[in-house]
């Protein structure tokens, strides 16, 4: 006859093993991640929330939900990694009470979580989705709240990447810039810039009106600003070829740090600058082309003296 008592502790010194196990491959998880700058941090629900224009909520009521899309957290984002291991001993009572109950079979009630287009965020079973993704399950069962947002949003986005796609699909609700300049392709890769070119087109609009002394559309100002403004400058950035300096950024990019650059320039010079004089200076001085950042440096080193 099995002595209950044995069987117990063996469970508990099975669980005690099991986190040891984890907590390890989350330490070597996160040197990876160090070492190769990927993305390694669960998202935190209330700063996805606080960024994102939410539209309204609603329950999903309790479903099964795959492991590999719950990437973030509504409390314990800094407990646990992407995978969910554990980054810290101070749970681990908690994480071995459950892995033991996961030993001995014992059925644990659904985790709830939040769905923010194809993401889930954790809102209480932050220790069961890390033990039951370290037992390999694919899926858990979950009580589900979506939130409803207008953006694609997708496992494999950072925070910052979130922030963008939601405030592009927003430049694109307010502007319909697809349908009124066709040509013309705006993504940017840095959160906060498209609030930067509303406000440009606001300005473009408000010239606009002083120069035609009139009343001028907000959709006048945003086709006057694409082909007055932008595509003329991206046809600058094109022509001098200023791209290929600046690896993983976009024309939308270098467009607003461009006409930044010229407002610059034409302080300090009190006098007019084109743009493909500002866009030409401004690579020379800002070049994320490692070997452009070489030649630069090379050339501010002064001759050896014979």
């Amino acid at each position: 006859m099995n002595d209950p008592s044995s069987e117990s502790k063996a469970t508990q010194q099975a669980a005690r093993a099991d986190f040891e196990a984890a907590l390890r491959k989350g330490f070597w998880r996160g040197v990876w991640s160090w070492l190769t700058q990927s993305k390694n941090e669960l998202l935190p629900f209330d700063e996805v929330r606080r960024n994102l224009p939410f539209a309204g909520q609603h329950s999903l009521g309790v479903q099964q939900i795959p492991m590999e899309q719950i990437v973030g957290s509504v409390g314990r984002y800094r407990d646990f990694d992407r995978a969910f291991l554990p980054r810290q001993t101070r749970t681990r009572g908690r994480w071995e009470s459950i892995d033991a109950a996961h030993l001995q079979d014992v059925p644990l009630p659904p985790i709830q979580a939040y769905k923010v287009g194809e993401l889930y965020f954790v809102s209480d079973g932050n220790h069961r989705v890390s033990v039951a993704r370290e037992r390999g399950q694919a899926f858990i069962d979950a009580e589900v709240v979506a939130i409803d947002v207008d953006a694609e949003i997708t496992p494999d986005m950072d925070i910052d990447e979130i922030i963008r796609r939601v405030e592009q699909a927003e430049f694109a609700r307010q502007t319909g810039l697809k349908e009124r300049c066709p040509a013309s392709e705006v993504r940017l890769t840095l959160p906060g810039g498209y609030q930067k070119l509303l406000e440009h087109i606001s300005a473009h609009r408000y010239f606009m009106g002083i120069d035609q002394q009139r009343e001028i559309s907000w959709e006048e100002a945003v086709v006057g600003w694409c082909e007055q403004v932008y595509q003329p400058l991206v046809e600058v950035i094109r022509s001098q070829n200023i791209l290929k300096e600046f690896p993983g950024r976009t024309e939308a990019d270098l467009y607003l740090w461009v006409i930044e650059h010229l407002w610059y320039l034409r302080e300090e010079t009190s006098g007019e600058v084109s743009l493909e004089e500002a866009a030409v200076h401004f690579a020379g001085e800002f070049s994320q082309n490692p070997l452009s950042i070489l030649l630069s440096m090379i050339g501010r080193i002064p001759p050896a003296v014979p």
